[in-house]
């Protein structure tokens, strides 16, 4: 009995010695036991379960960050609550998540604005011109960025660039597809034709990722047609060239979306936070753009062809300069906010995006509206909405 007693004092005594060790690195009060919060900061890390598809493809490739362990994910997936976990937290960090979401705003507004008088003064409808030329200006930002240590060049294997390249050609062409939407239609229609995304998003999800949506789900999608529909009927600026274009970019969205999911979810890739991933696929855009602008419109993006065709040519790079810094901007914005929120969140502010460009860009070129066209363009933005929250209610199993 006094060897037993012995050996169970010693061994309280040596619990609570490696407890008095490990709790030097501790706060004041902590205790020695284990904490069921202590997991919560893997959900920060990217670890908690994701939607079927994302409305941007970058969140989807830094989605595929390497957990720790799968039992650590899934308990950071049980403890963590389900909806946004904004960076930082408290008022500072809710302040500066605002001022990014005011900011990414402003500068789709003003992207969208810069580029259609752009296009439109052009004698020539030049989407791929213009698209390389405004992946040509973020590139250059980004190479500043690197070159001035702003922020840490990322090391890329052979193998990561073979990924991140098929993203990067849906990005370049679901670009081109919008200012060739631009430059036919007003640009409110471009955005409410671009609203039917989710549509995609459920088809080419069921298609290769074999999810089928729930009845809900689907039913939000009607909605969503139904407003398109009735908004293009109504359009005075309709034409089929900037219809299906608008389209087109949907479906390369869409596409690059899902497939970044099937070609990444699960695999070991080494660490590239969200800035370093739009960055690289700014770049491989920007030379895939290059052979295509050459071959299906040569150089005619040119000083002695501008003149030749009467415009000021100081103005109209001044604008097209101002296009690209905007669309580099809000491109950055969208998915440095996408890392503090969730997916599901996103997907509501970029809802409410889309209103707001709607609404700027029918008050800024006074673009004539009926109200059966505003019955529709509101009709397809509430189902996207109601979409979103759908989603957030009953999440797609990764």
């Amino acid at each position: 009995m006094q060897r037993a007693a012995a050996s169970l004092a010693s061994s309280r005594s040596a619990a609570a010695w490696a407890c008095s060790t490990t709790s030097r690195h501790a706060a004041a009060g902590a205790s020695c036991s284990p904490r069921r919060d202590a997991l919560v900061p893997l959900r920060i890390r990217g670890l908690e379960q994701r939607p079927a598809a994302l409305p941007m493809s970058l969140s989807l490739l830094s989605g595929s960050r390497p957990a720790r362990t799968e039992k650590a994910a899934a308990a950071a997936a049980e403890l963590a609550p389900a909806d946004e976990v904004a960076a930082g937290g408290g008022i500072a960090g809710t302040v500066q998540l605002g001022a990014m979401i005011v900011a990414w705003y402003l500068l789709n507004i003003y992207f969208n604005i810069y580029n259609k008088q752009v296009l439109q003064v052009l004698p020539l409808p030049l989407p791929y011109t213009i698209t390389a030329f405004q992946l040509a200006f973020g590139s250059l930002v980004i190479f500043f960025m690197w070159a001035a240590k702003l922020h840490p060049v990322p090391k890329l294997s052979a193998a990561q660039l073979a990924k991140i390249a098929p993203l990067a050609a849906g990005h370049m062409l679901g670009t081109v597809f919008t200012n060739m939407s631009l430059g036919m239609v007003a640009v409110s229609f471009t955005h409410t034709v671009k609203a039917s995304e989710p549509f995609f998003t459920v088809l080419l999800s069921a298609f290769f990722l074999g999810e089928v949506p729930s009845p809900l789900v689907l039913g939000s999608l009607v909605p969503i047609v139904g407003g398109v529909a009735l908004a293009s009927l109504t359009e005075v600026s309709f034409n089929w060239v900037g219809f299906w274009s608008a389209m087109a970019s949907n479906l390369l969205n869409q596409t690059r979306n899902v497939l970044s999911k099937r070609l990444l979810g699960g695999e070991e890739e080494e660490f590239m936070d969200d800035i370093n991933l739009f960055s690289v696929i700014t770049v491989l855009s920007f030379l895939l753009s290059l052979p295509l602008m050459i071959f299906a419109e040569g150089v005619s993006f040119s000083p002695a062809f501008l003149q030749s065709t009467g415009l000021n040519l100081q103005e109209l790079c001044v604008r097209a300069a101002l296009a690209g810094l905007c669309f580099h901007g809000y491109q950055k914005l969208s998915y440095m906010i996408l890392a503090r929120v969730s997916p599901v969140t996103h997907s509501v502010a970029n809802c409410v995006k889309r209103v707001v460009v709607i609404v700027s860009s029918v008050l800024f070129f006074r673009t004539p509206i009926s109200p059966v066209n505003a019955l529709g363009t509101g009709a397809a933005l509430a189902g996207v909405y109601l979409y979103s929250r759908l989603k957030k209610a009953k999440p797609k199993s990764s």
